[in-house]
């Protein structure tokens, strides 16, 4: 059986015990061993974590210790699955730079907040993660991310839709679904997610879904290539810098 970690905590304004609990939901219907913790420590660990298929962060703008972002990292890079979703992975730790390089991105601002209509538009491609869906309407938070360009986008939105600073710059269209490789680990965000009714929006629920199994079946394919320690990055200290 399959195992996986959720982490929940940081911020309680998104949610993030009735997110996790959507996800524990889901990841038990995928026959996963679910182990579900509202603290960091459950990094602590770094054999346990290394031992798992799966990561899933839910913890909004906390502070975390370098040596537990290192055996994330590390797990991650030896062929463990992470994926998440809006501030509960991409704005988790802002004062830490090593994960913003393994999650792919990090949030910046959300130009009209809360309530905002907009579309999500699917980049239909060779990935299987988004066959068959289609674009889609939401009104929540849209978020605006500063992006790794290594990541590969499944899905985007059109800026600016609300008013801001950024209005005048020529329309951009921001990424909303990535995918990107750290070590021989998969890696898997979705922007959205600021309430876990939007979690529970059905089209969302499904790319959660088949991002939670495409990053967990990432290990057994790393042990088929037999590459799961080669060049592990360890993470930068501050006083490294």
């Amino acid at each position: 059986m399959r195992k996986a970690l959720i982490v929940w905590g940081g911020w309680d304004g998104h949610q993030p015990r009735e997110v996790a609990e959507i996800f524990r939901a889901t990841l038990e219907k995928e026959q996963f061993e679910v182990e579900v913790s509202d603290t960091l420590e459950a990094f602590a660990d770094a054999d346990k974590l290394k031992a798992l298929d799966l990561i899933v962060p839910v913890w909004t703008m906390g502070r975390i210790e370098q040596q537990l972002v290192n055996n994330v990292s590390q797990a991650v890079q030896s062929g463990v699955g992470l994926a998440g979703c809006h501030g509960g992975m991409c704005d988790a730790f802002r004062e830490n730079v090593d994960w913003q390089f393994m999650t792919g991105g990090q949030w910046v601002a959300h130009p009209g907040n809360d309530g905002t209509e907009y579309t999500v538009n699917i980049r239909h491609s060779s990935s299987p993660l988004v066959e068959g869906i289609e674009d889609f309407a939401v009104k929540t938070e849209q978020y605006y991310l500063h992006v790794d360009p290594a990541v590969e986008v499944l899905a985007t939105t059109r800026f600016p839709v609300a008013p801001g600073p950024h209005s005048l710059n020529k329309a951009v269209d921001m990424p909303v679904i990535w995918t990107k490789r750290w070590g021989v680990g998969r890696v898997y965000y979705n922007s959205l997610g600021h309430h876990a009714d939007i979690m529970e929006i059905p089209v969302v629920t499904e790319l959660m879904r088949r991002g939670f199994l495409w990053c967990a079946d990432g290990k057994a394919a790393a042990q088929a290539s037999d590459a799961g320690e080669a060049g592990v990055y360890t993470g930068m200290a501050d006083n490294q810098l």
